[in-house]
C-alpha cells in the first residue's frame, strides 16, 4: 500500500487533522516558506502528534549543525534535503544522526533522475524560481522504469492522486498544497485524500 506524507504542518489544527487521518509521515518545513516553522514550534507540534506518525524535517541548504540539533532533540525522524546539498552532506547526516535521508530531485528531463547515497529519492516538479512547493505536477512519464522506493511530490490532489499512484507506483506520495484551502491545511481534504489512497490496491 502506498504510504502518505502530509507536508507543511504549522498549526495545532493541522496536527489534529493528521492525528485523525493517520498518514505515515508529516513534514515540518524549516526552509523559508509560508509554511515555515522554527525549532520550538516544531517541538510543540511534535509533542501533540500521534506517536505512530513519523516527522520529516524539510531543509533547503541548511547548516548541518541545525539539522543535527533537530534530530538529537527528537523533533524529526527523517531528513529531507530540498536544496543544493551534495552527496558528502547526505552521508554526513546519515552518519551523524542515524536517520534516513530523503534527497529531493526536481524533474524536468530524464537527466534529472539521478542516483544518490540518500535512503530515498523524492521526485518533485522543477521550478527555476523555487526549491519546491510549486503545487504543479510534472510529466510522470519521465519516471517510467525508475526502480526502488521513492516519494512522489508535485501538485498531487484529490483529482489526480489515483492516476498518479496507478501510473507511477511510488513508495510514498507527498501532499501539501493539494490538501489546503486558502493556503492552510484543510481537515476534510486531508481525511478525504487519505481515504482515497488507502482504497487503492495494485
Amino acid at each position: 500500500m502506498t504510504k502518505i506524507k502530509i507536508c507543511g504542518l504549522s498549526r495545532f489544527e493541522d496536527i489534529a487533522a493528521v492525528n485523525a487521518a493517520r498518514p505515515d509521515y508529516i513534514g515540518f518545513v524549516f526552509a523559508a516558506s509560508r509554511r515555515q516553522v522554527d525549532m520550538e514550534t516544531a517541538r510543540a507540534l511534535k509533542q501533540s502528534l500521534y506517536p505512530g506518525i513519523k516527522a520529516v524535517g524539510v531543509f533547503v541548504n541548511h547548516p548541518v549543525t541545525e539539522i543535527i540539533a533537530l534530530a538529537e532533540a527528537g523533533i524529526i525522524e527523517l531528513i529531507q534535503l530540498h536544496g543544493d546539498e551534495d552527496e558528502a552532506m547526505v552521508r554526513l547526516l546519515q552518519t551523524q544522526t542515524g536517520l534516513p535521508v530523503i534527497r529531493a530531485l526536481r524533474i524536468s528531463s530524464p537527466a534529472d533522475i539521478r542516483e544518490t547515497a540518500a535512503d530515498y529519492r523524492l521526485f518533485d516538479t522543477y521550478d527555476p524560481s523555487q526549491y519546491g512547493g510549486s503545487g504543479a505536477a510534472f510529466n510522470w512519464d519521465l519516471l517510467a522504469g525508475v526502480t526502488g522506493d521513492f516519494f512522489l511530490a508535485g501538485g498531487l490532489n484529490i483529482d489526480n492522486i489515483a492516476a498518479a499512484i496507478n501510473q507511477v507506483r511510488p513508495y510514498c506520495v507527498d501532499l501539501s498544497s493539494g490538501v489546503e484551502t486558502d493556503g492552510v491545511k484543510d481537515r476534510n481534504k486531508i481525511l478525504h485524500i487519505v481515504d482515497i489512497i488507502r482504497s487503492i490496491t495494485y
